[in-house]
C-alpha cells in the first residue's frame, strides 16, 4: 500500500465526494475502498488509519492517512502539482474560498440535516433557513461559470457533492431550486458537465431514497 493512493469513502458520502472529483481534476489514479456507513461498525481500516475520529473520507499515501475533506483536497493541491490548480493563487482569495467552505460544512450541511429530520412547523423553518443558504452562496458565485471565475476550482468542488441531494429538497420540501436559485442551478448543469463530477457523483434519486432510509422519512 506505501506507494498506492486510497481512498477510503462511501459511495453516498459527499464529503468524500470532494477528495474524488479532486483526485480525478488532478488526473491522480487512486483506489476506492468502500466503507459503509450503514454498518453499525467501522472496518479495521479505518480503525487503523483514524483511530480516534473513526471518520471517511481517508486518503491513504505512501501507507499515511489524511483526514478531513477540506484538508485533503489542499493536500491533493499541494503534492499533485501537475494537474490544474484548486485553490485559487491570492492569499486572500484562497482565505475567501477556505471560509465559505467552512460556511457549506457548517451551515449548509447542518441545515439539510434539520430540514430532512424535522416535520411541520420546524420542517418549514429549516426548508427556509436551506433556501436562504442556497441563496447566499449563489450571490457568492455571482454571473461566474464557477466560484472561480472561469475556472473550475476548491469552492465548486466543495459544493458539488451536495447537489445531488437538490431533488431531495424539492421533493422533500415540494419547492424548485432553479426558481429560487437559477445561476445556482445553471451552475450545477456546468459542474456536471465535467469528467471528474459526472463519474463521481451518484444518482439524484438514490441518494434521496437513502436519506429517506436514514431520517426514517415517510
Amino acid at each position: 500500500m506505501s506507494e498506492e493512493v486510497v481512498c477510503v469513502d462511501f459511495w453516498a458520502n459527499g464529503f468524500g465526494m470532494r477528495v474524488r472529483i479532486a483526485l480525478r481534476e488532478k488526473g491522480v489514479q487512486f483506489e476506492l475502498k468502500e466503507e459503509d456507513l450503514r454498518a453499525k461498525e467501522r472496518s479495521a481500516l479505518v480503525l487503523e488509519m483514524s483511530p480516534v475520529l473513526r471518520q471517511i473520507p481517508i486518503l491513504i499515501h505512501h501507507g499515511k492517512p489524511v483526514l478531513g475533506s477540506i484538508n485533503i483536497v489542499e493536500y491533493i493541491d499541494e503534492v499533485w502539482k501537475e494537474g490544474p490548480a484548486l485553490l485559487p493563487a491570492d492569499p486572500l482569495d484562497r482565505a475567501h474560498a477556505r471560509l465559505w467552505a467552512h460556511y457549506i460544512d457548517k451551515m449548509l450541511f447542518s441545515t439539510q440535516t434539520k430540514f430532512l429530520k424535522s416535520k411541520g412547523e420546524a420542517k418549514e423553518k429549516s426548508k427556509a433557513e436551506l433556501i436562504e443558504s442556497l441563496k447566499q452562496l449563489e450571490q457568492v458565485l455571482g454571473d461566474g461559470n464557477y466560484f472561480g471565475g472561469d475556472e473550475f476550482n476548491f469552492l465548486d468542488i466543495m459544493l458539488i457533492p451536495f447537489s445531488s441531494m437538490f431533488s431531495g429538497y424539492e421533493e422533500h420540501g415540494s419547492f424548485q431550486i432553479g426558481v429560487e436559485c437559477p445561476k445556482l442551478m445553471a451552475w450545477v448543469k456546468r459542474c456536471r458537465e465535467r469528467e471528474s463530477v459526472a463519474r463521481t457523483l451518484p444518482d439524484d434519486g438514490e441518494m434521496y431514497q437513502l436519506h429517506k432510509a436514514w431520517y426514517g422519512i415517510e
